[in-house]
């Protein structure tokens, strides 16, 4: 029997830090429970709503966020605060398929292209792994804007 996987990152500001992976990822924020948020409305504005009409106190509105994909095929991410901070390399990564298929330089402008966008969203730009056929086909390590490694491939 196959198993649905949900991904957790932990965080200093969940939500900030969902925003970023909703718009990197092509995610969307899904409503909170019991509530139907209606086409074009901010699911935020609705979570913020329902927070504070069930009592959940202010400092803990935020302590929370989760994305999923429209589509439904791609894994739930759900982002926790923690007050630590990150200690190093993570041992388990995303890695980011924008470029399935592609090889030599077209895979790698391709490559170029999505980590300009994902800079400019707040990443921040790692090392660029050039292909080595016939077992690497180069990919672009990155930063999200708390400092979790992930790949573009």
């Amino acid at each position: 029997m196959s198993r649905q996987v949900q991904i957790t990152f932990d965080a200093h500001d969940p939500l900030a830090l969902s925003s970023f992976w909703r718009d990197a990822l092509g995610y969307v924020h899904p409503g909170p429970p019991g509530v139907e948020v209606p086409e074009g409305a901010d699911p935020l504005a609705a979570w913020a709503e329902f927070l504070e009409r069930v009592g959940v106190p202010p400092q803990e509105r935020d302590a929370r966020s989760a994305i999923e994909d429209p589509e439904g095929r791609g894994p739930r991410i759900f982002f926790q605060r923690v007050p630590e901070e990150k200690a190093g390399k993570n041992r388990v990564h995303l890695d980011v398929r924008v470029a399935p298929g592609l090889r030599g330089e077209e895979r790698m402008a391709a490559l170029e292209a999505e980590c300009d966008r994902l800079v400019a969203l707040g990443a921040k730009r790692g090392r660029r792994h050039e292909p080595e056929p016939p077992l690497a086909a180069g990919h672009i390590v990155l930063t999200d804007p708390e400092g979790n490694e992930f790949c573009l491939d």
